[in-house]
């Protein structure tokens, strides 16, 4: 199984946002240090939530200091950009790693956002499904042809193309019913979210439903990578892990409650419900649920090996991003808990071991 970390560039806590910037490239860049095998920075605009308004620009920055670690993005929001521009910055990109970009991407789910780039939340499936799809073509062929509902492009050539052949991994965040089905169609690796409520019998169903389809359409789901974003601490004792990471996740869970759910009537039924049942579930939800759903891996090293354990069964996951930093967590913990992981719970899922990293090193 591999490791990856999520960076979502939030500030709950009054730092300046050069010091966030500059804390989550540090991060990133150590990770490769610490034997993780990628890095997912989060496109997100206008909130504490979080502001990394270009993971393509960050991980530019972190592809000159790196060599060996993936680039993915955890994700790029499709609706908000133009899709010849993003083909071009991720294929220049992955030019610039050696062929390192993972390309991670979904239709977002903050109205906030919606309404700042003036884009009608209602059609983001339709805007996703097309820009995708000129992605590809600019990708892997000459010219890019299309004509669509929200994008038409008229014999297009695109430079430069991407190193990958035929083009970087794609994979696709699912969080709705409908998307699972549909990712394993198109045959693409899939982003799920334990954080987000992604469990049980439900999950279940859902995974079954994007294998089947992979199959259904000629694809090999052994061939296909699953990766599972939960919030992992890993601390020396699990009393003080807990101590150290409760108030952090809790602050994510009562801050996505005020940006998650739209106005009543404005979007399709499906949806609305949808979101307003995410809403009230992070408004008023507890540590000890949290723990139990399997959204948090939070503990010493023991307990973080046998949880990510049983996810890695129940989901079939074939990498696991780790959500560390959250809510305005010490970089001095963070840094200590991607030491512990690196030291003793990511060998126990690998063939063999690497050496430790001190921090103290230089």
């Amino acid at each position: 199984m591999k490791f990856g970390m999520l960076h979502l560039f939030e500030n709950p806590i009054g730092k300046s946002e050069h010091q966030i910037v500059k804390e989550q490239l540090d991060l990133m860049r150590a990770a490769e240090d610490f034997g993780f095998d990628s890095i997912w920075p989060a496109e997100h605009h206008f909130t504490e939530y979080g502001y990394c308004a270009s993971p393509a620009l960050s991980l530019a920055a972190v592809a000159s200091v790196t060599k060996r670690i993936r680039l993915g993005t955890g994700i790029v929001v499709l609706p908000f950009n133009q899709p010849i521009r993003v083909a071009e910055d991720f294929a220049m990109l992955d030019l610039m790693s050696d062929g390192r970009v993972d390309f991670g991407v979904g239709r977002g789910y903050q109205p906030g956002e919606y309404k700042g780039f003036g884009i009608d939340q209602s059609k983001s499936r339709g805007m996703f499904n097309e820009a995708l799809e000129i992605i590809l073509q600019a990708w892997t062929q000459e010219r890019v042809n299309f004509k669509g509902v929200h994008y038409t492009v008229d014999d297009q050539p695109v430079r430069p193309k991407p190193l990958q052949k035929p083009h970087p991994p794609v994979w696709v965040a699912s969080l709705s019913e409908a998307t699972f089905p549909m990712v394993g169609k198109w045959g693409f690796n899939l982003l799920c979210a334990p954080v987000f409520g992604f469990q049980g019998r439900m999950a279940t169903d859902l995974l079954d439903a994007y294998r089947n389809a992979l199959r259904s359409g000629g694809h090999d789901p052994a061939s296909k990578e699953i990766a599972a974003l939960c919030m992992v601490y890993c601390a020396d004792t699990t009393e003080q892990a807990r101590r150290e990471f409760a108030d952090r996740v809790i602050w994510y869970y009562r801050t996505i409650s005020k940006y998650v759910a739209p106005p009543a009537g404005q979007g399709p039924v499906k949806t609305y419900e949808l979101y307003t049942k995410t809403r009230d579930l992070a408004a008023n939800i507890t540590w000890e649920q949290l723990l139990e759903a399997g959204a948090v891996i939070c503990g010493d090293r023991d307990h973080c090996i046998e949880r990510i354990a049983q996810i890695e069964k129940q989901f079939g996951m074939t990498q696991l991003l780790c959500w560390t930093r959250l809510g305005g967590l010490d970089h001095r913990k963070v840094l200590h808990s991607m030491e512990l992981m690196q030291k003793h719970v990511i060998p126990h899922f690998k063939r063999g071991r690497q050496p430790a990293l001190s921090l103290s090193a230089p």
